[in-house]
This record gives C-alpha cells, structure tokens and sequence, in this order.
C-alpha cells in the first residue's frame, strides 16, 4: 500500500474507556455489573464522575480523568492517540443538548482516525464485548501519519 497505512496492533488485554453522559450513566454501571468479569482483565479508563459511580457500584480499578465538560472527553482522546485506548464504551444521551458536544464530536473523530472499535449504546457494546476479538489481539490499518505529514508539507 505504498506506505500509506501503518498497522497497529490492539493487544489481548485492551485499554477499555467508559463514559457516559448523566441520563446514561445507571445504564453504563449496570452494565458495567454484567460485564464485570470481562472488564477486570483490561485495563479502565473514563471521565471523573462516571469513573467514580463504576468503581462504587462494581469495585473495578479505574484511571479517571477529568469530568466530560472539563476536558475529559480530550484527555481520552489524547489516550487514543497515545496507543493507550482501544476501545471505547459511551453511552451517549441522544436525547439531550450537551454543553460539551463539540468535545464528544472530537473524541468521536479520533476514534474513528484511529480506528477504533467505539459503542455508544448498550447493544453495540454488548457485541463488542462479546466479541471473540476481546480475547486475542487484533491488528488493524491506520494512516501513516509521518507519511502524511511529510506529504502535505512538501505539497504546500
């Protein structure tokens, strides 16, 4: 492919984050208790408040950053393009107005850039996790940023 993507490896334990909006918040705990015994093998991240109900309600070790409308949406996107986020479960409202809304379009954005696997509602995560890819490591194609970068400045 000329050496236009790169291949990323997602390893067989996974660097899973967890957010939710307010309304979805009950939703993502309960299945978080489901999903207990597969989440205990990752690694955890998610945003303050979110982090915080999980660990009370299931006892899971979980690396908070800060709540979504005080950039912790940005600090996992930053992850993402750390290589240390995998996978990301969200548990988005869609039903009501977020203040913080261009900062969950951007997290959106860099998952995808990075090709990332993203749920955000139950159904998708419960595929997601049940996938027999949660127990292996996965390679996947993403762009070639060095080569891209290279590219666009020598064509500007």
């Amino acid at each position: 492919m000329d050496g236009k993507y790169i291949t990323f490896t997602i390893k067989e334990k996974k660097g899973i984050a967890l957010i939710a909006h307010d309304n979805e918040k009950p939703k993502l705990i309960e299945w978080c208790k489901k999903n207990c015994e597969i989440l205990k093998k990752h690694r955890l991240y998610g945003t303050g408040t979110t982090s915080r109900m999980i660990v009370d309600a299931t006892g899971l070790s979980i690396r908070a950053f800060n709540s979504g409308p005080l950039g912790g949406d940005q600090q996992i996107g930053a992850k993402i393009v750390e290589g240390q986020i995998d996978f990301v479960v969200f548990f988005s409202d869609p039903l009501t107005a977020q203040p913080h809304d261009p900062d969950v379009k951007a997290l959106m954005r860099i998952a995808q850039v990075y090709d990332i696997p993203m749920a955000i509602n139950r159904a998708t995560a419960d595929f997601m996790i049940q996938s027999s890819l949660m127990n292996e490591s996965y390679d996947h194609e993403v762009i070639n940023f060095k080569k891209n970068v290279k590219d666009r400045a020598e064509s500007l």
